[in-house]
């Protein structure tokens, strides 16, 4: 498999900056919760709840939007997952509801900007083809973001309305972290909202941030360091699936994809869309799938955004329909929770319905 020369350096021109963010938000994020961010946040959230199950759910939701918004839906899967097991569990609450909305919003949720998710910034650099920039990516997407994370949130709370009107008795201390080198995590990761959501470039911000968050905690508590995870993999993963999918619309797969999607920007074809996005992510992947149906929605950014609804807030079936899943089922499995899968995967298929469904519509009112 070959890629004419003027291909290829388009295509290393748009991942190159997505794997730099890939591998320093994920450097970032590891240091912050080494250092005690999620943990203080989590118990921090416990105390706020004031022993109420309900109220305890709805912040630890919103943090994990948060989370999921700034830090991208894997740092949510891999880093609050545990902490809202750990809380539950100290609060004598069912870890399975902070378990499921850890999941469900870690999908659901990364709509809003472009780091939130792999496929929003493949996205972002197609919406600059079409003319578009950060701002028009936010302008766009707000609304059906805004239209997935409360279709999400709804379902899990009518699953787990008995637990949810429980109380508890118990909040939980955070564990002891060195203050210094939290204060400066927790400054970079306040700090990386606001620069996002600015439309400052997500691989600087992101790099600065990890060098910043590496060169504080080398000199407060350099053993945090120590098997520093970087998804060395992951990025070698994302960058040869793309690839892979490039040399097939270079074979004509561009066209097979076409006969399947929908034409036009009406409501049924932003449905249409965004179910075959939805689906197909289930099938092979959300980013593949993002990658396969891309070619043929790239002509309108509202088209573009219904694809985007799809694979993000749809890959709730199966096991391997996103990263984020399998990484957050290693963590369940590491905090000795299970979730059955003869549950979860019909209730997943209805929050992917659910949220699909309302990020779709959602869109094309607003479009």
């Amino acid at each position: 498999m070959t890629l004419a020369d003027g291909a290829a350096l388009a295509l290393a021109e748009r991942l190159g900056s997505v794997v730099v963010f890939l591998l320093a938000i994920t450097v970032a994020a590891e240091v912050a919760e080494r250092a005690g961010v999620f943990d203080v946040t989590g118990h921090r959230v416990a105390h706020w709840g004031r022993h109420r199950a309900w109220a305890l759910w709805v912040l630890f939701a919103a943090l994990a939007v948060l989370c999921t918004v700034v830090l991208s839906i894997d740092t949510t899967a891999v880093l609050l997952t545990p902490v809202g097991l750990a809380v539950a569990r100290q609060v004598g609450l069912d870890p399975r509801v902070f378990a499921v909305t850890t999941l469900w919003v870690a999908n659901t949720g990364s709509l809003l900007l472009p780091v939130s998710n792999l496929t929003n910034l493949l996205g972002l650099h197609t919406f600059g083809r079409l003319g578009l920039g950060h701002a028009d990516f936010v302008r766009l997407a707000w609304v059906p973001a805004l239209a997935c994370v409360l279709a999400t949130l709804v379902l899990v709370a009518a699953l787990h309305l008995r637990t949810l009107r429980a109380r508890y008795a118990v909040d939980p201390p955070p564990d002891p972290h060195d203050p210094v080198l939290l204060r400066w995590a927790g400054a970079v990761c306040l700090a990386l909202g606001p620069l996002f959501a600015l439309g400052a470039p997500p691989w600087a911000v992101s790099l600065v941030a990890a060098a910043v968050l590496v060169v504080v905690a080398r000199r407060r508590a350099p053993e945090l360091l120590r098997g520093l995870p970087v998804p060395w993999l992951m990025a070698t993963g994302f960058v040869a699936v793309s690839v892979v999918v490039e040399v097939l619309h270079g074979r004509g797969l561009t066209a097979v994809v076409a006969a399947v999607v929908p034409t036009g920007g009406g409501t049924g074809a932003l449905l249409g869309i965004a179910a075959v996005g939805a689906v197909l992510a289930n099938v092979v992947n959300n980013l593949p799938a993002y990658l396969v149906v891309e070619p043929v929605v790239a002509d309108a950014p509202v088209r573009l955004m219904a694809l985007l609804v799809g694979v993000n807030a749809g890959p709730l079936v199966t096991p391997w329909a996103s990263l984020a899943t399998l990484l957050w089922l290693q963590r369940c499995r590491t905090a000795g929770v299970a979730v059955s899968w003869r549950w979860l995967v019909p209730a997943g298929a209805a929050c992917a319905v659910l949220s699909v469904m309302a990020g779709a519509l959602s869109l094309a009112v607003v479009a």
